[in-house]
């Protein structure tokens, strides 16, 4: 009688946070980190529309992504399951990391322990990561002014944070030692059943000691979060959300980079007097030649910021396509509108310049509606 061996278990990590913490660059760094230490990796990618840059972003640096749209992880849990499902069948990965909604909490017992309970010999599960963005988590914690959010966005904001195992602050060059030291102290004292870590993604510093803890250890059980779900669902409906795909084409080659920034700071100016806070606004366009491979990408993560240039192109392009994503505490109809006079101005400014939409989509998330909740 032969004897078959039960394939070994895929470590499941998770990376949460608000939107415009960082979440998809740190997932590219820990997969490349792993990629290079010889384990195969699969990524999942997930939001409440279509069309995302995370997943364009992630497929141009080699990744083996899925996606699942159009909901979070907790509403669409067959979804996920389908999608790890379908990278084992592609290249069976010894990791699998997904990248929840950036606006999504209750995660652990949506997500986690019903996948331990029902897939548990299929999948290690790793402890669950909270990325924050340091000046944003400082004026949350009500450590330096700024904008920010409503009371009821907040509210979701600081329950990511309450139900983490590991709250990482992704971006620790923005901080001197001693401010940094203040917000590590204020997150300890907030959520003390949560492992502070300050990391350098950018600057690649201080990633050892997160990645260890992804890949050496197992979400320990304790109480599912206490969940206000009508509050939840109020912050939620109160963010707008807007995705775009462009067609891109003009006379002559143009600079990319510099299109992404006035594209993207033209679209700031236009919010500035008429939203909210920006959460997050990113933008990647993909050359004609190379569509779903390399790309350039331009972020905006708070409204009083300068838009960022992330990833650049080493040549200029005379077509491509553009994805547009762009959530804030807004009227999805004025992200839109936004979007669309942006976008004309650049053709305005810009003769030879033809930018056609495809397709959009604005909208307010819907009240969270999980398929499973673990106590």
């Amino acid at each position: 009688m032969e004897i078959t061996t039960p394939a070994p278990r895929a470590r499941y990590i998770m990376i949460g946070g608000f939107l415009g913490a960082g979440k998809t660059t740190a997932v590219a760094r820990l997969a490349r980190h792993l990629s290079d230490s010889g384990q195969r990796v699969g990524l999942i990618t997930n939001d409440q529309g279509r069309e995302l840059v995370d997943t364009a972003m992630l497929r141009s640096l080699g990744f083996a992504t899925e996606e699942i749209p159009g909901g979070c992880f907790c509403c669409r849990f067959a979804s996920l399951t389908e999608a790890a499902a379908s990278l084992t069948e592609a290249n069976r990965p010894d990791v699998i990391i997904a990248e929840p909604v950036g606006s999504c909490t209750d995660l652990v017992a949506t997500v986690t322990y019903p996948l331990r309970r029902i897939y548990g010999d299929s999948y290690q599960i790793a402890p669950l990561t909270v990325l924050v963005d340091p000046i944003r988590a400082q004026r949350v914690m009500g450590l330096a002014e700024g904008g920010s959010f409503s009371a009821k966005v907040i509210y979701i904001y600081r329950k990511q944070l309450e139900e983490a195992d590991l709250i990482v602050v992704s971006k620790s060059e923005l901080l001197s030692e001693e401010k940094l030291a203040e917000l590590q102290e204020a997150l300890r004292a907030a959520f003390p059943a949560a492992e502070v870590l300050a990391v350098s993604v950018r600057e690649e510093r201080h990633l050892e000691e997160w990645f260890g803890r992804l890949t050496s250890s197992e979400q320990v059980p304790r109480g599912a979060l206490l969940m206000d779900y009508d509050m939840y669902a109020d912050g939620e409906a109160l963010l707008g959300w807007c995705n775009a795909t462009v067609a891109v084409a003009a006379a002559e080659e143009f600079d990319v980079g510099a299109l992404l920034r006035e594209l993207c700071a033209g679209v700031q100016q236009r919010l500035a007097a008429c939203a909210g806070e920006v959460a997050h606004l990113k933008m990647t366009y993909s050359p004609e030649e190379s569509i779903g491979g390399e790309v350039a990408v331009v972020n905006l993560v708070r409204s009083d910021l300068v838009p960022e240039l992330s990833m650049s192109l080493d040549e200029p392009s005379a077509a491509g396509q553009l994805i547009v994503n762009l959530r804030a505490e807004a009227d999805p109809e004025k992200l839109a509108a936004a979007v669309e006079a942006s976008l004309r101005a650049a053709e305005a400014a810009h003769p030879g310049l033809a930018l056609r939409l495809e397709h959009r989509e604005h909208f307010r998330p819907g009240r969270p509606q999980p398929t499973h909740r673990d106590a």
